[in-house]
């Protein structure tokens, strides 16, 4: 508890240069992307390569150096990332870095501690340390951006430090089956960092931990799938325990049979810690197959602003909001309504009474809340082009 009061006294203290004010303020969806590294000739790695491998690269590269990997099975090929502006990139397919046993500095597949780094095209899977903490990425400070790279088998996923100025954002990636043998793993664990944003993921088979979990200010959740699915047993499908301002928008959740609790969505379950803390739950479509029924999110008192709108709401429950809020607009659905649910493939039919059924969402802190794209799977986003506007996560029809 102490720790946690500590990084909310922290965020105050922080100064002009990166004030509460600053992390709260709008950010348009084009900002998600950090600025490119900008090395001249890309250093190439791969097995017919002077560098062979990524641990080489990391000590050799400057900053501002465009990485890019052949693709292919890299085993026990750790590394720490401390350069700024460094770009990595998979070259002609898949790049799987297979831990084997390794971890970097006992931590995960790769440790990293730099500005505007980039990851595209890696999969990180299989890191186990004696901590019980072994993340395909451990991210302990800068900046780090994502794309189509995916965790599987680690204890964490993806585990991140408390750093208060860290931003971490994640496109188009794959979080699953990441377990340590105790459980209480996550698939992603956000610490309380500045600002975290997710979009066209998918979250998939946790092991009695959450799918994704964040302590960050300033959290954006948009067009993604959680859905724990059968073998999974996550706790919660999507977690804010210290509060923070949330976006979550345009999102598949589902709860399986076997969660250990009954909450798909949580706020403050462990105390509030940031000045600011708001939920906007929009567009989403919550799926609870738990037959006793639960709470699509629950709101612990202390939130300044809790608002779930044009929502689908499909299996038993409610909302558990422990006080006020703009709960609106919100539809129980059925099986029939959709495309084929048990696929995961909630797109209206065409003639459900609810096509159509979504208001006018007014835009909190100057961010947008309209759905501007949705959910591919695997792990994409397309525009939306549809004349009507649904509720749940889907505009486009069957």
């Amino acid at each position: 508890m102490m720790q946690r009061r500590q990084w909310g006294q922290r965020a105050l203290q922080l100064g002009a240069a990166w004030s509460v004010a600053n992390v709260l303020a709008p950010l348009a969806a084009q900002t998600d992307a950090l600025p490119q590294g900008q090395g001249n000739a890309p250093m190439r790695v791969g097995r017919t390569r002077s560098i062979r491998t990524l641990a080489q690269a990391a000590q050799q590269c400057r900053p501002g150096q465009r990485i890019e990997v052949d693709a292919g099975d890299y085993l026990a090929d750790v590394a720490v990332w401390e350069h700024d502006d460094v770009n990595v990139r998979a070259v002609g397919g898949r790049v799987r870095l297979l831990a084997q046993g390794a971890a970097a500095e006992g931590k995960g597949i790769w440790v990293v501690r730099a500005n505007r780094m980039q990851v595209q095209g890696l999969d990180f899977e299989g890191c186990v340390v004696p901590s019980r903490n072994g993340a395909g990425i451990r991210f302990e400070r800068g900046s780090l951006l994502l794309r189509d790279c995916a965790f599987r088998l680690n204890e964490m996923g993806l585990l991140t430090n408390n750093d208060a100025r860290a931003v971490l954002v994640v496109q188009n990636c794959e979080f699953g089956h990441n377990m340590r043998p105790d459980g209480h793993n996550h698939n992603l664990y956000v610490g309380a960092i500045a600002r975290l944003s997710v979009s066209g993921s998918y979250f998939h088979h946790a092991r009695t931990g959450h799918l994704l979990k964040s302590r960050a200010a300033l959290n954006h959740i948009f067009y993604n799938r959680l859905t724990d699915e059968a073998g999974g047993s996550a706790s919660y499908e999507l977690e804010f325990p210290n509060g923070g301002v949330s976006y979550v928008v345009g999102n598949l959740i589902e709860q399986n049979q076997e969660t250990d609790n009954a909450f798909l969505v949580s706020v403050g379950a462990e105390a509030y810690t940031w000045p600011r803390n708001e939920i906007h739950l929009v567009n989403n479509t919550l799926v609870n197959l738990l037959a006793q029924g639960g709470d699509f999110l629950r709101v612990m008192p202390g939130a300044q602003n809790i608002r779930a709108l044009n929502n689908l709401l499909v299996g038993p429950g409610g909302f558990d909001l422990s006080g006020q809020g703009d709960i609106r607009n919100n539809f129980k659905a059925e099986a029939g309504d959709f495309a084929n649910l048990p696929a995961h493939d909630v797109r209206l039919q065409s003639g459900s009474p609810l096509v159509g059924r979504a208001v006018q969402s007014a835009a909190a802190n100057g961010q947008n809340l309209t759905p501007q794209r949705e959910y591919v799977h695997p792990r994409a986003t397309r525009a939306v082009t549809a004349s009507t506007h649904n509720p749940g996560a889907m505009q486009s029809l069957a």
